[in-house]
C-alpha cells in the first residue's frame, strides 16, 4: 500500500511541476540566462547519471569493464562516429573486457 501511495504522490508532484512550468510567463523564458540553462542543464544531468552508473556501486567507487566501454565510446565520439557505431563500440569493448 505504501508503494501505491508513493507512486500517487510522485504522479501528482510531476503534474504540479509540469503545471508550474506552463504557468511561467513567456518573458521569463526568453531571457538569455534561462535559455542557456535550459539548454545545458539536461546535458549536465545526463552526464552525472552516466558517471554515477559507470563508476559507482553503492557507496563505493569502481573501475571495471563499464569504464573501458565509456572510454571507448568517448573515443568514438571524438572520431565523430555515428551514434549507433558509438553504442556498438561501447558494447563490444565492455563485453571484451568482461570476457578477459
Amino acid at each position: 500500500m505504501i508503494t501505491w501511495i508513493a507512486i500517487g504522490v510522485t504522479a501528482v508532484g510531476c503534474y504540479l511541476v509540469k503545471l508550474l512550468g506552463l504557468s511561467v510567463p513567456a518573458g521569463v523564458l526568453e531571457r538569455p540566462l534561462v535559455r542557456r540553462l535550459a539548454a545545458l542543464l539536461p546535458v549536465a544531468l545526463l552526464a552525472a547519471l552516466t558517471a554515477q552508473q559507470t563508476f559507482g556501486d553503492g557507496p563505493h567507487l569502481v573501475l571495471d569493464a563499464r569504464a573501458a566501454g565509456l572510454g571507448a565510446a568517448a573515443l568514438a565520439l571524438v572520431l565523430r562516429a555515428p551514434f549507433l557505431v558509438v553504442v556498438a563500440v561501447a558494447v563490444a569493448v565492455t563485453a571484451g573486457v568482461r570476457a578477459l
